[in-house]
C-alpha cells in the first residue's frame, strides 16, 4: 500500500488535537490538570507499594528515595496523603479531601498493580497474579550465573583493581544528590569483578527498571521471531482504532521493525511534555488500559521515516506478542522463555489491571539479574549451551534505526547505541539499555564487559552511562 501524505481519516483528528492543545496552551488553559493530579497520586501509590512489598524497603526509605522522584512534577499538582494497608499489601494516595484516590496493590508473581480511580480495595481480588512455582534449587547454593554462590577469587591480572575502584567511586560519589547510585556491578568475561551497594540495598533488592524493560521486551519478541511466530518486516494486523475498512487504513503498513526502531509514524501521545498528563501515563499510574490507548492513534508520518521515543510503540509490539501466543501462554511466557532460563529469579514483570504486560517500563529486578541479562547479549544470545536468541537478533538490536542516521545513529532496536560524537571516547561496539532514574545495562563486547548501574536519580538527573563505561574501561589492561 502506498502511504498517503495525509489521511483525512486517520491523520486529521490527530492534527486537530495538536491544534486544540496548542490553542489552549497559548491561552494558559490546562485541560489535563485533573489527569495530572490523578497521575501524581498514582505515581506515589505505585512507587510506594512496590517499594514496600516488591523491594522490601521501609516506608521511611521509600519516602526518602523512591518518592524523591516527585520533585519532577508540575507545580499545579500537589502531594497526596499516603495510607498503607498492611493486611492487603496495598497503598492508597488521595487528596486531603479524600478525592482523587488511587490504590495500588501487590500481586504475587507480578508486583504492584494500580487500580482505576473508581475502584476500591475491595477490587484487589479482581487483579491479575501469576502463580508459577520458582525454578528448582536454592539460588544461594547454585554457582553463578544460574545461582548466587560465588567462590572467593582474585580479580584477573588483566584488570587494574585501583582503576576499577576509582570507577566505582566515580559512580557513587556524585557532585549532586540528584544522581543517586544504589548499585554497581561489573562483569568481566562472565565473572563478577566488582559489586557495590548503597546503604539500604543489597544483592536481593528489586527496584524498577523503567525503560530498561524495553530491552527485555525486545528479547522476548526476538525469540518469537526466531520461532517464526512473528515477522520483523511484515504488517502486524493490529486492531487499531477507530477501525477502518480494509485497504483504507495506512496504519496497516506498520511493521514490527518500525515499532522496535521507535519509528512507527503514529501520533506521539507520550512525548512533547504529555507523559504525565495522558498517554501511557494513564496506564502506568491511573488504571487505564496499556493497550487501548496505544491502538487509538493516527498516523502522522510515514512509518520508518521519523524517530520518536514512545512507550506506546513498545506496548504495541508487546500486544503483537500476545496475539500470537494466546492469553495463558502470554502470561507465563516471560518466565518460561527467558527469565527462568537465565536464573533471573528476582525479576517480576508487572501488568496493568487487565493483565497486559507493561514491558515498556514496569519490571522490578536486582543488579545480578540484569547482569545475567547483559551477559546473554555479550555471549551473542547463547546461554548454558542453548541459543536463546539468534545472533542475527543481537545484530538487529545493535543496528542503528534508519531514522536516526541524520542525528547520530544513537538508537537500535529497543537498545541505545554509542552516538557518533562519542565514538573514539567509548568503544563503538558498546550498547546499552536505559531507564529513567539511571537504570543502565552496558554491554562492551570489545572489552568482555557488562556494567550494571542502578539508580534512584531525580530532578535534573543527567547521569551519563557512556562516561561510566569510559571510567570502567580504564581498568581493563590490554
Amino acid at each position: 500500500m502506498k502511504f498517503p501524505v495525509l489521511s483525512r481519516w486517520v491523520c486529521a483528528p490527530a492534527l486537530a488535537l495538536t491544534s486544540l492543545l496548542g490553542s489552549s496552551a497559548s491561552q494558559g488553559e490546562d485541560y489535563f490538570q485533573h489527569q495530572r493530579q490523578l497521575i501524581r497520586h498514582g505515581v506515589e501509590a505505585v512507587l510506594a507499594c512496590n517499594g514496600l512489598y516488591t523491594s522490601d524497603r521501609t516506608l521511611a526509605q521509600v519516602r526518602a528515595q523512591e518518592l524523591a522522584y516527585l520533585v519532577r512534577f508540575q507545580a499545579d499538582t500537589v502531594p497526596g496523603e499516603l495510607q498503607v494497608h498492611r493486611e492487603q499489601q496495598a497503598v492508597t494516595v488521595a487528596a486531603p479531601t479524600g478525592d482523587q484516590a488511587i490504590h495500588a496493590a501487590f500481586r504475587p508473581g507480578i508486583g504492584c498493580v494500580v487500580l482505576a480511580p473508581e475502584q476500591t480495595l475491595a477490587d484487589i481480588g479482581t487483579l491479575p497474579q501469576l502463580d508459577l512455582p520458582p525454578p528448582a534449587g536454592n539460588p544461594a547454593d547454585l554457582p553463578w550465573p544460574m545461582g548466587d554462590a560465588i567462590p572467593e577469587q582474585p580479580i584477573p591480572d588483566s584488570i587494574d583493581g585501583a582503576a576499577l575502584q576509582a570507577a566505582s567511586d566515580w559512580a557513587f560519589q556524585r557532585e549532586t544528590p540528584e544522581q543517586d547510585t544504589i548499585s554497581l556491578l561489573v562483569l568481566y568475561r562472565g565473572q563478577i569483578i566488582h559489586e557495590r551497594y548503597a546503604p539500604g540495598f543489597d544483592m536481593h533488592t528489586r527496584t524498577r527498571t523503567w525503560s530498561t524493560a524495553k530491552s527485555i521486551a525486545v528479547s522476548l519478541i526476538g525469540q518469537l521471531v526466531a520461532a517464526g511466530k512473528l515477522k520483523l518486516d511484515e504488517p502486524l494486523n493490529l486492531p487499531f482504532g477507530p477501525q477502518l475498512e480494509a485497504g483504507v487504513d495506512p496504519r496497516a503498513d506498520i511493521t514490527l521493525r518500525h515499532l522496535l526502531n521507535m519509528s512507527s509514524g503514529l501520533y506521539p501521545v507520550d512525548s512533547f511534555n504529555k507523559e504525565y498528563a495522558t498517554g501511557s501515563g494513564l496506564a502506568y499510574w491511573a488504571g487505564a488500559s496499556s493497550v487501548k490507548g496505544a491502538l487509538d492513534r493516527g498516523l502522522v508520518r510515514a512509518p520508518g521515516s521519523f524517530w520518536d521515543y514512545e512507550n506506546y510503540d513498545t506496548l504495541l509490539a508487546v500486544l503483537a506478542m500476545k496475539q500470537v501466543l494466546g492469553e495463558q501462554a502470554y502470561r507465563e511466557y516471560p518466565r518460561r522463555a527467558l527469565l527462568d532460563k537465565l536464573g533471573m529469579r528476582n525479576t517480576l514483570v508487572s501488568t496493568d489491571r487487565f493483565g497486559d504486560f507493561i514491558l515498556s517500563s514496569q519490571v522490578y529486578t536486582n543488579a545480578r539479574d540484569l547482569a545475567r541479562f547483559g551477559q546473554l547479549y555479550l555471549q551473542q544470545g547463547e546461554w548454558q549451551g542453548e541459543q536463546l536468541l539468534p545472533r542475527e537478533w543481537i545484530d538487529f538490536v545493535r543496528h542503528p534505526a534508519p531514522a536516526t542516521a541524520g542525528s547520530g545513529n544513537f538508537y537500535g532496536g529497543q537498545w541505545w547505541l554509542v552516538p557518533d560524537e562519542r565514538k573514539g571516547e567509548v568503544p563503538a561496539d558498546a550498547y546499552s539499555t536505559a531507564g529513567n532514574r539511571g537504570q543502565f545495562v552496558i554491554v562492551v563486547p570489545s572489552h568482555d564487559l557488562v556494567i550494571v548501574r542502578r539508580g534512584l536519580d531525580y530532578g535534573a538527573q543527567g547521569f551519563d552511562r557512556w562516561d561510566l563505561a569510559r571510567e570502567v574501561i580504564k581498568a581493563v589492561r590490554h
